[in-house]
């Protein structure tokens, strides 16, 4: 504050204005209306100082225009304690209007004059709506409440999810927190609310839940979403920070004005100066923080006069949840390739539904994150997961034109000193139709070399079906070789996979060096490739632990949601235990991937060396 005061003077020394006589206590009179009254005294460390040191100095008191001194003098606060509620005013014609005693009539006058300020409705879908543009405190809910129930709660209660309209709601008293956040809870046990320090009194009030309450409640079981504007403000804000905080609402709309629990406006000495400033502050006890001068951040952030339709569509979604997770537990079970593992992530899924855990999700994109979370967190794979990318579908159609400058793009070759071959291609495909045009564009330009280096760094997989034929290259035909075993679960069989007879183009033999490059990025079939070639000792592996994928995935749909799950349905089965997926392969040299291609070139270099 002391900052603030000595910018104060020295933006008001310097004015080049005509000299006016402002009473020479006035800042330090407003200094003392904070320190007395600022809801955080925390923030006004030096503040004496200061005022011992305004209260001497009449030449800051330059500026002729009140109203231009009240918005400096504002502007050097803030610029200190960083808080856009506190003001200093000068309003001559200002008079202070005190609050009206609670009139004495018939609570049925009292209700329709309520009434006026809220509106309660039941929209399509048994979707409660209520929209709120005054919060009532204790003592008017005490004289009007139960017409109240009767013509607005009673009426609302019956619905299976709830709209909380304070988009424009802007006042409201304290007492009214409790009432309205007890009604969406139970009523046991008890739950602390939230906690108000009052700076003039020096107290800090607690608001608990109320255990009685006029009425049945809502409950905490069935949705509940509220809205709001930039224009909410105050009591409006603190229901919906705890309910927020509580995880019993979600926020739909924009962010809050960030306004206070009680402001006051205070006249500084006998002058015509104002200072408005928040003379309490709310202190989350979940959070240990509060939303004023902030705001409340929302959920689901939506242009305001948009929030209703944005909440309709998210308690639509929830309904529909409880039966998408069940059917994405199904899936699993009666697809995963490994079936105790499905059967255990598909009885666990349902228990994390059941246990609440996604009763608060807002929107399709967060429903698939939250599914893939768990789905990995429960099987420890991360090829099991839910997306909403419709499966690519298989260029089946793509002409032999198309196919050619398609392979040119994604194969590469060369050939090094001592007639070392290098192969680099980054994706597995369905290359059966099109074997042909590899063989003589690709295969051909490598397939005379006295060593083959094959860089699989960047393979990301793909399909396995020319798994097979690839290896088969490398290895004298006459003999049927069994590559692996691999599991299928929709059909419950486990296939031979098996070297091939017939192939297109030469093979390149058992007898020559073949070294093969991998990275953390090899995945999928690429890893199958690997794995077969190292198990059967036809290849050396250089570089880095393989991505630990899994056999192709395929995708299912999620009922009508338009999200699918990414499920393994099969394995290489072995013997000997676990296989690649999850895992990975690890290189027989391991080196960083960067660093494979000249390691592999060296290894060869010298062994040709050593023939010459």
């Amino acid at each position: 504050m002391s900052q603030a005061l000595l910018l104060l003077a020295s933006l008001l020394f310097s004015s080049n204005v005509a000299h006016c006589d402002f009473s020479p206590t006035l800042i330090s009179d407003m200094a003392k209306i904070l320190m007395d009254n600022y809801c955080s005294p925390e923030k006004l460390a030096g503040m004496e100082e200061a005022i011992d040191a305004a209260s001497d100095n009449t030449e800051i008191l330059s500026i002729s225009d009140p109203a231009s001194l009240a918005s400096v003098l504002t502007d050097g606060v803030k610029q200190t304690i960083f808080d856009s509620r506190v003001q200093v005013t000068y309003e001559p014609d200002y008079k202070p209007v005190k609050p009206p005693a609670m009139p004495d009539i018939p609570p049925e006058q009292l209700a329709e004059m309520i009434k006026g300020t809220v509106k309660a409705e039941v929209l399509d879908g048994n979707i409660g709506y209520l929209k709120i543009q005054h919060i009532i405190g204790e003592e008017m809910a005490q004289k009007v409440g139960p017409v109240l129930l009767e013509y607005i709660w009673d009426k609302i209660l019956p619905s299976s999810a709830m709209i909380l309209d304070f988009r424009s709601a802007i006042t409201g008293e304290l007492s009214g927190i409790p009432y309205i956040v007890s009604y969406y809870t139970d009523p046991e046990p008890l739950i602390h609310i939230d906690s108000v320090y009052d700076r003039t009194s020096d107290v800090t009030i607690e608001l608990w839940s109320m255990p009685t309450l006029l009425g049945k409640r809502y409950g905490t079981s069935k949705p509940l979403i509220i809205l709001t504007s930039k224009n909410t403000l105050g009591i409006a804000e603190d229901v919906a920070y705890c309910l927020k905080n509580l995880k019993r609402a979600t926020i739909v709309g924009e962010n809050t004005a960030g306004g206070s629990i009680k402001i006051n406006k205070i006249k500084v000495g006998d002058t015509d100066f104002y200072v408005t400033v928040p003379v309490a502050k709310s202190i989350n006890p979940i959070t240990g923080k509060s939303w004023e001068v902030n705001g409340v951040a929302p959920d689901v952030e939506v242009a305001a006069e948009d929030a209703l339709d944005a909440a309709i569509a998210i308690i639509k979604l929830r309904a529909e949840i409880p039966g998408l997770v069940q059917a994405a537990a199904e899936l699993v079970a009666d697809n995963y390739a490994f079936p105790s593992i499905g059967d255990f992530v598909a009885e666990k899924l349902r228990a994390v539904a059941a246990s609440g855990e996604y009763n608060l999700i807002p929107t399709k994109k967060e429903l698939e994150a939250k599914l893939s979370a768990d789905l990995l967190k429960l099987s420890g794979d991360k090829c099991l997961k839910a997306t909403s990318n419709i499966p690519a579908l298989s260029p089946k159609n793509l002409t032999p034109e198309m196919f050619l400058e398609l392979i040119k793009v994604s194969f590469h070759t060369d050939v090094f000193e001592n007639n070392i071959g290098y192969l680099r291609f980054d994706m597995f495909g369905d290359f059966e139709h099109v074997a042909k045009i590899i063989a003589e564009h690709v295969w051909n330009k490598v397939v005379d070399t006295d060593a083959l280096i094959i860089d699989l760094r960047n393979n990301l997989g793909g399909s396995t079906s020319s798994i097979a034929g690839f290896c088969s290259y490398f290895f004298d035909e006459g003999k049927q070789i069994v590559l692996d075993h691999v599991y299928d679960r929709p059909s419950n069989t486990t296939r031979d996979l098996l070297t091939l007879t017939q192939l297109t183009g030469r093979r390149f033999g058992s007898k020559k060096s073949v070294l093969v490059l991998t990275s953390g990025v090899t995945a999928g079939a690429a890893e199958e490739f690997v794995f077969i070639m190292k198990r059967l000792g036809r290849a050396m592996i250089i570089g880095e632990t393989t991505h630990g994928g899994c056999h192709p995935p395929e995708p299912f749909s999620v009922g009508e949601s338009g999200i699918f799950l990414s499920i393994p349905i099969s394995h290489s089965d072995t013997a000997q235990g676990p296989s690649w997926e999850g895992a990975g392969i690890a290189p027989h040299i391991p080196v960083p991937a960067d660093a494979a291609l000249d390691t592999a070139k060296s290894i060869l270099n010298k062994h040709f060396s050593g023939q010459k």
